[in-house]
């Protein structure tokens, strides 16, 4: 399935494809597109929408797309990808950046690939998506620790 979404990708929508392909999508493709265009872009390419204005999965009641996207997949049961959605929406919503810890440095890191790599949306997926995958061991461990 395709998944598009506004281009100059950041937090959520760097963070959302890792999710997507790891527990949603295996197969998903991305597209990133000018932020007016998401919607007809969607519907045109018969693709789920997100992170955008009047996207399918976007932010609401205050949650990230991240967030939203772990809840609609039912993917709540997973107490390190629940812990990894707080760190996400630390990132991501600038009001709840001191809600976890490891907000503030996580934002940093994702901004700093987009302060290199810019609109090259698809190389900070790849670039990144090595460091959700530690993130989130380190988030199992963090969870499995705590349940101990």
């Amino acid at each position: 399935m395709k998944w598009v979404t506004r281009e100059n990708a950041n937090v959520d929508r760097i963070a959302c494809p890792w999710l997507i392909k790891r527990f949603i999508d295996p197969e998903a493709e991305f597209l990133y597109v000018p932020r007016d265009q998401v919607l007809e872009a969607a519907e045109k390419q018969a693709a789920h929408s997100y992170d955008a204005p009047g996207a399918e999965y976007t932010h609401r009641d205050g949650k990230c797309s991240f967030d939203v996207l772990v809840e609609d997949f039912g993917l709540t049961g997973d107490a390190a990808l629940v812990r990894l959605a707080e760190i996400v929406h630390a990132a991501d919503i600038t009001d709840d950046r001191d809600s976890s810890p490891e907000g503030r440095g996580l934002y940093a890191i994702a901004h700093g690939f987009a302060l290199l790599h810019g609109t090259a949306d698809h190389t900070k997926i790849e670039l990144e998506t090595p460091m959700y995958d530690a993130l989130y061991a380190w988030c199992q461990e963090q969870t499995s620790a705590a349940s101990s």
